[in-house]
């Protein structure tokens, strides 16, 4: 297996973490988190949101969790927002959709965090390959993401 891009990363922080790579294609949140021994709960969805044309913000909100989009704008000070495009979730993360995290990216992107994914003790994150995912604690999530906007947008 190939080591994933968000592997590295955390590697190259000094982030203690565990790779895990599904045995076949993953077709709900459900299934990843049986897959995992997780409850669905404990996977960190990372969203890129397009605030204009030039600026993107990413949200990270615990599984099944839906975002508050008036919240979401309001805490922005944004009239319109808009979820990126798999075409701008490339060009922006390097991540295929599915497999984004906020960890070696390509750009700076500002970062959301809501209070959800602080929840349970061991989450998981993309790992920027379909199909894999990172595993670790949330003392060495909280670690990794260093200052961060943390914020209530479920």
């Amino acid at each position: 297996m190939t080591t994933p891009p968000v592997s590295q990363a955390l590697t190259e922080m000094g982030i203690p973490h565990r790779v895990f790579q599904h045995k076949g294609p993953v077709n709900s949140l459900e299934q990843a988190a049986e897959e995992r021994g997780q409850l669905p709960e404990q996977i960190i969805r990372s969203i890129l949101f397009r605030v204009s044309a030039d600026e993107f913000v990413m949200v990270l909100m615990a599984g099944p969790e839906q975002i508050n989009w008036k919240a979401l704008r309001h805490y922005l000070g944004e009239k319109r927002l808009t979820m990126a495009s798999e075409a701008e979730m490339l060009r922006i993360t390097g991540y295929p959709r599915g497999a984004v995290a906020p960890f070696g990216l390509p750009q700076p992107v500002r970062i959301l965090v809501d209070e959800s994914i602080f929840v349970h003790d061991e989450i998981s994150i993309g790992s920027g390959i379909r199909g894999i995912t990172i595993i670790m604690t949330r003392t060495d999530l909280k670690q990794a993401l260093g200052t961060v906007e943390i914020v209530q947008l479920g």
